[in-house]
């Protein structure tokens, strides 16, 4: 096994065990250090879990405006698109002058059709943050 190999090898070894060990003081860490403590007098309470240290106020069972969801999706379809510029970055950083501007006119298209995209959303009214009132049931 020639010299190269073996580096590579050892730094991948290297690479793994200090991720194992990370994720096991990550798992280790808040035991050794976290209050002993286990059981919280919740009686009087809503009858919730109490995860963040805080009290809770109300029920958890509370609807949430489909704005929410409208922003998250939005936020992941252009996210991915935008993830497909690094690789056309990458692929068009070789050839000449002319294949470079061809290339740049591509990537404005492509940018430019997700910008169609904001502005439909916006037309729509995607962007406006009113306030609803919901009716519970």
């Amino acid at each position: 096994m020639d010299p190269q190999t073996l580096t590579n090898i050892i730094y991948v070894a290297i690479f793994f065990l200090t991720s194992i060990a990370i994720a096991v003081g990550m798992i280790i860490a808040p035991k050794l250090l976290a209050p002993s403590s286990h059981t919280r007098n919740v009686s009087g309470k809503t009858d919730q879990f109490i995860e963040c240290g805080m009290e809770p106020i109300g029920s958890a069972w509370i609807r949430f405006g489909i704005i929410y969801y409208m922003y998250a999706l939005i936020f992941l379809a252009f996210d991915v698109d935008v993830l497909f510029l690094f690789p056309v970055a990458a692929a068009y950083n070789t050839g000449g002058l002319e294949t470079g501007i061809r290339d740049f006119v591509e990537v404005i298209i492509f940018v430019g059709i997700l910008s169609l995209a904001v502005i439909y959303a916006w037309v729509k009214g995607v962007f406006k943050w009113e306030r609803r009132k919901y009716h519970h049931q």
